[in-house]
């Protein structure tokens, strides 16, 4: 035996079959503009550019990191440079810098 509890009118039928068709029709026309070969091209994009922001905003983060690891490593608390190891320091880039002079002089004559 059928079921006669869901007892509908023709005109309400109808409208629901609008309803309905009108949704299925936005439906279609949002998975028309996703399927948009410059909507892919736009949202890979997108992407893209998110992920290298990203990257780069670890990036920035890390080499912040590293620069306030070295510059607590020769300045105090406050403020002022550790000439302990300022200078050590100073004296090996000097010598260095001498010595890339002298090979090169050398190199030249």
């Amino acid at each position: 035996m059928a079921d006669t509890s869901d007892i509908r009118t023709p005109a309400q039928i109808e409208a629901d079959i609008k309803r309905r068709r009108e949704v299925l029709a936005d439906t279609l026309d949002e998975i028309g503009v996703r399927v948009h070969p410059k909507t892919i091209v736009g949202d890979a994009k997108a992407k893209v550019v998110s992920n290298i922001d990203h990257t780069l905003g670890r990036a920035y983060v890390s080499v912040n990191k590293a620069v306030t690891d070295v510059k607590a490593q020769f300045v105090d608390e406050g403020g002022a440079p550790r000439l302990e190891r300022v200078l050590p320091v100073a004296l090996v880039a000097v010598g260095l810098v001498g010595l890339l002079a002298l090979g090169t002089r050398r190199r030249k004559g």
